[in-house]
């Protein structure tokens, strides 16, 4: 489904209502660009706190908007909350019946099972397993992660930290945009963005190969996880 627009009010709660629990679209990307873009007066904090303060922060990176991750073709239509997702009216609930996964392949309990319900039964079965084998595999699951790389202290080689980390290479890991973050007292830290496949990447284990380069690292932390 998507967002539907950002004009009228029920465009900006929807919004509003997809970034009260996160940070971004889609971690810093092309999703929050595309999404900003298409806000052309900045969301009331009176009205929708939790879409001004997205939009605030997004603002931020918009001298690098154009070296964020994501696809730049897609509009911000393509992103945002599935149907599903989104709150439902009991009395304007569509009917069960029409919903793909929820049809009834058996029919009732109490119908007689004679020759001409077998029949019917068994060929709604086909119909189904046709159905599914057609949609083929899933794709990959994936993440987008953003992860805080803490330094020892303001004299650690930052570049050297940072080219330690890319040095990491594994199938189904990507590294993406960075930055370095100041933390206070002169410290800096590493902010670097990453996609992962779920299934051949551990997050754990990836922190703990990147903590293992002591010259450089503290610590790691992530900061925020978005699934794409």
């Amino acid at each position: 489904m998507g967002f539907l627009d950002f004009a009228s009010d029920a465009g900006m709660a929807l919004l509003d209502n997809w970034v009260k629990t996160r940070s971004y679209i889609l971690l810093p990307s092309q999703a929050d660009v595309k999404s900003f873009q298409a806000i052309k007066t900045a969301p009331k904090p009176e009205n929708y706190p939790h879409a001004y303060r997205w939009y605030k922060h997004i603002q931020s990176f918009e001298p690098e908007f154009s070296s964020l991750p994501g696809d730049p073709t897609k509009e911000y239509t393509a992103y945002g909350p599935e149907s599903h997702e989104l709150p439902t009216n009991p009395a304007k609930a569509p009917n069960a019946a029409a919903d793909d996964d929820e049809v009834d392949l058996f029919g009732s309990d109490d119908e007689e099972e004679d020759q001409e319900a077998k029949r019917v039964k068994e060929e709604r079965l086909k119909q189904y397993a046709e159905k599914k084998a057609a949609k083929g595999p899933k794709p990959a699951a994936k993440s987008m992660v953003s992860l805080d790389v803490k330094p020892w202290d303001d004299e650690t080689d930052m570049q050297a930290l940072e080219e330690s980390v890319r040095s990491i290479e594994k199938d189904g890991l990507v590294w993406g945009l960075s930055k370095l973050v100041p933390v206070g007292f002169g410290i800096k830290k590493l902010m670097i963005n990453l996609v992962v496949e779920d299934e051949k990447i551990s997050l754990d284990e990836l922190q703990e190969e990147i903590d293992g380069f002591e010259d450089y690292v503290q610590s790691s932390d992530i900061a925020a996880m978005q699934k794409i």
